[in-house]
């Protein structure tokens, strides 16, 4: 058996994603989320339909994705790129270890930094009517954990991840995965959009893949990258002894 959780290598990790590039990144999305829902309140008043435009348009199919893009990515893909993790590597410490304290702290990241945002863009817009701001608050927060794999296993097989991730953000997930049909069933958003549903009582939040079957591709998805993630990090550590 080995531990799940490093303090060490989560400390570290904390320290390279909350730097001062990334982090001003990490705040400059909610911010214009929550200067978006303020101008849209001002200018519209509370409408609830409005607030699913903006909520499922901005913060779930954009702000989610791009941030689990940085926290994910950065967890672990400029260690490798620099090779410093070989340092980390060399320390007496499970491999599986490494994957999950810093999957842990992608996802910690990546569900402050786009959960809690916009949960308060939705309050702003309509003061959480038809539980809008609580649907999407919900769907960010299971987002957050399969985009932190999906990215964190990116960051371990390719040395341009962060353009491969941001590609598959904004041109996947917030347009192939928004307006192609046959591409939605294949969207961490869908999948999320789902839940957000289920809570909302599906008049003003839907979603083209059922509850059931969402649940089952965001554990997939999500068990499945980190595995492949902690294979790909053994298989690194042997081709750097051998």
């Amino acid at each position: 058996m080995f531990d799940v959780y490093n303090p060490t290598v989560a400390r570290l990790t904390y320290r390279a994603l909350l730097g001062r590039r990334r982090a001003l990144i990490l705040f400059t999305l909610p911010a214009l989320l929550l200067l978006i829902a303020g101008a849209v309140r001002g200018f519209s008043g509370a409408d609830d339909q409005i607030a699913a435009d903006v909520l499922g348009g901005f913060a779930l199919a954009t702000m989610v994705p791009l941030i689990g893009v940085i926290a994910g990515t950065g967890a672990i893909g400029p260690e490798i790129d620099d090779g410093s993790v070989v340092y980390l590597l060399a320390k007496p410490i499970k491999r599986p270890t490494i994957i999950l304290t810093k999957l842990t702290v992608a996802i910690a990241v990546t569900m402050a930094f786009s959960a809690i945002p916009t949960f308060a863009a939705g309050l702003i817009l309509n003061g959480n009517g038809q539980q809008i701001a609580v649907a999407y608050t919900v769907a960010a927060l299971v987002a957050s954990i399969a985009y932190a794999a999906l990215f964190l296993l990116l960051g371990t097989v390719s040395r341009h991840a962060v353009v491969i991730g941001l590609v598959y953000a904004l041109v996947w997930e917030t347009l192939f995965g928004s307006l192609i049909e046959g591409a939605k069933t294949l969207s961490v958003q869908q999948w999320s959009l789902a839940l957000a549903e289920d809570v909302a009582g599906g008049e003003l939040v839907s979603s083209a893949v059922g509850l059931p079957a969402a649940a089952i591709l965001l554990a997939a998805v999500t068990v499945g990258a980190t595995w492949y993630a902690s294979q790909k990090l053994r298989t690194l550590t042997l081709a750097g002894e051998e």
